[in-house]
């Protein structure tokens, strides 16, 4: 399906922010490992929280889903599953199960819709077998294999500069092993903010643990059980960054609801660049205004803030001046090598845009212009795009917008809520 957005001289409105994709993610694993009932309500519905959905029920925990609620009937010992868990395309769900799925007593196959070269395993399989788990990457390259039988513990060391997913998935799988597990990040870890995410989700099921500040040394206590627990997920920073970019981009009033900036989401980090930039932010109890004005150029360090970098390189066309994103080379292993695609489709619609080994610099102010947009199947690169062309002259084509129901499929239904020219959805 193809979108075309025209410019769009002024936004205003409400809409609210949707569920977060991690902390959905989160808690649907935790209440997994639960030997109870956890009720999920306002969980993001979405191909990726859908993909973790089946796999934790392909591991025996058993889900009802209502209007606004998913009622997960957890079990203390996940179960060897009957048939390969099909991933589809969310590294997430990946990462953070092949771990779980090693506590079962039989073997576990996984299936993935994208490539172990876009999206790497090998650092997570490494470290697990240091923890007693054997598992074997499939000669088709699109599939692993989990051998199964428990977690033995013990000592792990692993990087923390490709994925913090690699850590959460330890965190979420360790409690079960047999012996306390040490893990050390050999590396800074970026995305330290997902990482406290995984922690604070942890620690409402009952999970025990000592960790230091900087978050290289996690010692995990052994034979835990997880205890059930009621959660409400929060509204999405890196989902609604897209909304407030667009306000900013417009020089609009808008609010987005359903948006707590006392979350461990990194991503609420957008308030502090939209506010360097020069545009009006105002926090509220549960919402955030954004008000556009004359934006000006920064250096954004995208160390801990990678799914913001695409809604950067945006607002730093329309802002004077140059701006610097640096710390992104994890970029290059996302949905597409998002250094690549962005520079493409933005150099497209006229941007002054130069991709660097670990980022980007852009010189605004960029007269864009309408073009015609391939997204790379990325959700990110698609509304990032999207946003771009609210203040490009003419239409903007953007094909095979699919690819936003992996993290936000009502984005377009919000953008033209605020008033967004948009054709075709």
């Amino acid at each position: 399906m193809d979108v075309t957005v025209n410019n769009t001289e002024r936004l205003s409105g409400a809409v609210s922010a949707p569920p977060s994709k991690a902390y959905t993610h989160r808690m649907l694993i935790a209440a997994s490992l639960s030997n109870g009932t956890s009720n999920i309500f306002n969980p993001l519905v979405s191909d990726d929280t859908n993909a973790t959905l089946e796999a934790i029920n392909a591991l025996g925990a058993e889900i009802e889903q209502k209007q606004n609620c998913w009622t997960v009937h957890g079990q203390k010992t996940p179960k060897t599953p009957a048939k390969p868990i099909d991933c589809r395309e969310s590294g997430s769900t990946l990462r953070f199960m092949i771990p779980v799925a090693a506590l079962a007593d039989g073997p576990s196959k996984f299936l993935f819709g994208a490539s172990f070269a876009r999206r790497p395993v090998s650092p997570l399989l490494d470290s697990l077998k240091e923890l007693g788990v054997e598992s074997e990457v499939q000669e088709d390259g699109s599939s692993v294999l989990i051998a199964g039988g428990g977690i033995r513990g013990g000592k792990t060391s692993i990087r923390g500069d490709i994925s913090s997913q690699f850590i959460s998935g330890l965190l979420f799988a360790c409690p079960k092993a047999k012996e306390d597990t040490e893990i050390s990040v050999t590396t800074s870890l970026e995305s330290l903010g997902y990482v406290e995410m995984t922690l604070e989700v942890l620690v409402k099921h009952g999970v025990e643990g000592t960790v230091n500040p900087s978050l290289s040394r996690l010692l995990i206590h052994s034979n835990q059980n997880f205890v059930p627990c009621d959660h409400t997920v929060p509204g999405d920073f890196s989902s609604a960054a897209f909304l407030l970019a667009a306000a900013a981009v417009t020089s609009s009033k808008v609010t987005v609801q359903n948006l707590d900036y006392e979350t461990s989401q990194g991503d609420r980090a957008i308030l502090e660049i939209l506010q360097e930039m020069g545009a009006a932010v105002k926090i509220g109890e549960n919402s955030v205004e954004v008000e556009g004005g004359n934006l000006v150029g920064i250096d954004i360090d995208a160390k801990d803030i990678p799914d913001l970098v695409p809604i950067c390189a945006v607002l730093a066309c329309y802002a004077e001046g140059r701006s610097e994103i640096y710390n992104a080379k994890r970029l290059r292993f996302k949905e597409s090598d998002r250094l690549a695609s962005v520079t493409a489709e933005l150099r497209k619609m006229g941007a002054e845009i130069k991709e660097n080994d670990d980022g980007l610099t852009i010189n605004g102010i960029c007269k864009l212009q309408g073009a015609q947009i391939d997204p790379h199947n990325d959700h990110r690169i698609a509304m990032s795009c999207a946003v771009a062309a609210l203040g490009a002259k003419g239409e903007t084509k953007i094909q095979d917008v699919e690819c936003i129901n992996k993290s936000y499929p009502q984005f377009f239904s919000d953008l033209r809520a605020l008033g967004a020219n948009v054709i075709g959805i």
